[in-house]
């Protein structure tokens, strides 16, 4: 999934794609990354933005990809940065519900809460 795009007529080189990428050295950021979706996920919940059922399911898929990682039965890879990764895995694991987490936060909060 890239961050950004679809204003261009050819597909980036894979040297740009590289160069841009992030994820080998955020990826120690996953559990910061994981704990403050969970976080996320649990107010927009309880201010009733999404549902109490489509919360749960978000936060139950947020913390078997924590638990998947640090088991290593999951592979940190094949994204843009480690925000990205985890929302891909989310939505691959738990369907079309894994996009509301992003409701109501950007990317850079993202970050901010990351590497605080």
């Amino acid at each position: 999934m890239k961050l950004w795009g679809g204003v261009f007529t050819r597909k980036t080189e894979k040297l740009a794609d590289e160069f841009n990428s992030s994820l080998c050295f955020d990826c120690r950021l996953y559990k910061h990354d994981i704990l403050g979706s969970i976080a996320h996920c649990k107010m927009l919940g309880s201010q009733k933005i999404i549902s109490e059922e489509e919360s749960k399911l978000i936060i139950n898929g947020l913390e078997q990809i924590l638990k998947d990682i640090e088991n290593s039965k999951l592979k940190i890879e094949g994204a843009e940065d480690i925000h990205s990764f985890v929302e891909q895995e989310l939505i691959k694991r738990i369907g079309e519900t894994g996009k509301k987490l992003h409701t109501a936060r950007s990317r850079n909060d993202q970050v901010a809460t990351d590497i605080r």
